[in-house]
């Protein structure tokens, strides 16, 4: 039996009603959690780009990969080596903070290259980006103060270097219309 991987995949859709749905839906059907799912407009308005990260067998992926393939919105799949891509998420969170732990707090925010946001007699609500692991790892340090809320978004991912997949993804469009 294959071990479980995480995979990142980088989805290029055309922008419209409902595309998110039966692309999320063919991995529920298959039995697949999405680990992290982010869906916004690319340089182009007409295309979105989903970043899915799933935790799966090579092999039932590449079924789910040709099976995605085949959605007639569903302009390309590219999926993402940790190493040839950029790879970030945003956290924000809700830290009790009184006059005494504020400045501790400030000094983690500034360890970690995050940003304090809001303020409040009672809390201090930070912005972080960063990998997963910088992420945790500063989840970690702020815990002790009591995190009160927290969102964190899902994984963005870009390839490394002057290539596009969306460029390339529309002169191949261009062509078959």
């Amino acid at each position: 039996m294959t071990a479980m991987s995480k995979h990142t995949l980088s989805v290029l859709v055309e922008n419209k009603p409902g595309v998110l749905a039966r692309i999320a839906s063919l991995f529920s059907r298959r039995g697949f959690n999405i680990d992290s799912l982010a869906v916004g407009p690319t340089e182009h308005p007409d295309i979105s780009r989903m970043t899915i990260v799933v935790n799966v067998e090579d092999l039932p992926l590449e079924q789910v990969t040709k099976q995605l393939n085949k959605l007639v919105n569903v302009i390309k799949i590219v999926e993402l080596d940790q190493s040839q891509a950029v790879q970030r998420e945003l956290v924000l969170v809700k830290v009790r903070a009184d006059a005494e732990s504020r400045s501790q707090i400030v000094e983690i925010v500034q360890l970690f290259r995050a940003k304090t946001v809001d303020v409040s007699p009672d809390a201090v609500t930070i912005e972080a980006t960063g990998s997963s692991d910088k992420l945790e790892a500063m989840l970690r340090m702020l815990e002790p103060y009591g995190i009160k809320e927290l969102v964190q978004s899902g994984l963005v991912a870009i390839g490394r270097g002057a290539r596009s997949i969306t460029d390339r993804s529309l002169r191949a469009l261009d062509r078959s219309a």
